[in-house]
């Protein structure tokens, strides 16, 4: 069996790792791919770009699935042209990644089928936009309606805030096309938790629950980031909050997906809020996280490329997924200045002492070293009988890693509560 997996981050290659387990995988490529997959058993790197390219690829190759990472390719209609050519991949077709490519769609479709969230309106004039904001009790939420790489989220303590907030999304086009359109939306305080999912439309499978520790700094402080760690499951999504999750947000995300006339196999990534007045839904994401699936993969039981072709089939309402009895710690190493500017083409040594598994990110490899090329570098991910035994091994781990400019937060899996 050949798998063609999309992206170039530790997600993939987490992917990447996952799909191995099954030993009829015999190939898997990996579009870009970063210097670990390149050095992975049975994965090879190929420089193969854009929906027409990949799926002549796909068809030349005669791959059996193809595995989507990232959004854009899946908001921009990859799924659709590879229905027409006859091809099998996993992802949401243009309607459904909808639900994560425009913010306010999403919003409307919450509504409309009755999903619990944060009281809203939606935006594409900025003057409107302000008078608006003005009217509302804050902390409030500015949100760029479009795809902004998991950073167009602002939360403003005060009217000023907001003002700015505006100007940045809309008039600076801080994050470009995304801020055509806004979301306002009331704040909501309290924990926040992942769950992705598996859906074939006709059922939606949960997974185990994760926590994100997304700010730059310890004690969840600073700029937001594409994610500093991670951990699972997530000690905040009790049997009641679960419970609660399903009632209030997966059997009406499913009601709307029917009614919709969403016809798909993929992902469903619920990014929720927890507090004293419920489990709220925050956002959709249509793919897998990042780095969620770092953390959640470890602990499935289940052969995920099995999983994916039962999802393809239609098959789920006869699958169970089983969890092993442990704890995951992801801790990401950045380079330092990130969220911001930052170097590339650092040495990164120590990899061969590492106890646990490591997952690149932000790795190239040349001349049969692994440099550095990206803002998150590496995953250093470790399972454990208790979340402490985890985040131990993890930062064991940590210690044994360098390169110039090497930032991690501390703190992942500390509650600060």
């Amino acid at each position: 069996m050949k798998i063609l997996v999309i992206g170039s981050g530790g997600r993939e290659h987490a992917l990447c790792r996952k799909f191995l387990e099954n030993p009829a995988v015999e190939k898997i490529y990996v579009a870009p791919g970063n210097g670990g997959t390149k050095l992975t058993p049975r994965c090879e790197n190929v420089s193969v770009s854009g929906i027409d390219a990949l799926a002549e690829f796909a068809k030349a190759e005669a791959v059996d699935l193809t595995m989507v990472g990232s959004e854009e390719l899946l908001v921009a209609g990859i799924v659709d042209k590879y229905r027409e050519k006859g091809l099998a991949i996993f992802g949401p077709d243009k309607k459904a990644a909808l639900l994560e490519g425009s913010k306010a769609w999403a919003k409307t479709f919450m509504e409309k089928y009755g999903v619990k969230t944060a009281k809203y309106k939606v935006f594409t004039d900025p003057t409107e936009a302000k008078a608006y904001a003005g009217t509302c009790d804050h902390p409030l939420v500015v949100k760029a309606s479009g795809l902004a790489a998991g950073k167009g989220v602002l939360i403003c303590q005060t009217s000023a805030e907001s003002l700015a907030a505006i100007d940045e999304i809309m008039i600076a086009r801080a994050f470009q096309d995304a801020g055509d359109e806004i979301v306002i939306e009331e704040y909501l305080e309290g924990v926040e938790a992942s769950i992705l999912s598996i859906t074939d439309s006709r059922v939606i499978l949960p997974f185990i629950s994760a926590k994100d520790h997304k700010k730059i700094g310890e004690g969840d402080t600073g700029l937001n980031t594409g994610g500093m760690g991670t951990i699972a499951p997530n000690p905040y999504v009790t049997k009641e909050v679960f419970a609660q999750f399903e009632r209030d947000i997966l059997a009406p995300t499913l009601r709307g997906i029917n009614a919709e006339g969403m016809r798909f196999a993929g992902v469903i990534f619920f990014g929720l809020m927890i507090n004293a007045r419920g489990v709220w839904l925050l956002e959709y994401n249509m793919r897998m996280g990042d780095p969620e699936t770092q953390v959640v993969l470890p602990l499935l039981e289940n052969d995920l490329t099995e999983l994916l072709q039962e999802a393809l089939a239609g098959d789920l309402d006869k699958t169970e997924l089983r969890w092993k009895p442990e704890h995951a710690c992801c801790v990401v190493l950045a380079s330092r200045g990130y969220p911001g500017s930052y170097g590339k083409g650092y040495e990164i040594n120590g990899l061969d002492a590492v106890q646990n598994d490591w997952l690149a990110a932000g790795v190239a490899e040349k001349d049969g070293k692994l440099l550095t090329s990206g803002g998150r570098v590496l995953n250093l991910v470790a399972t454990g009988k208790t979340l402490e035994e985890a985040r131990q091994k993890a930062y064991s781990d940590v210690e044994l890693v360098g390169f110039q400019g090497k930032y991690y937060r501390k703190d992942i899996g500390i509650s600060k509560k």
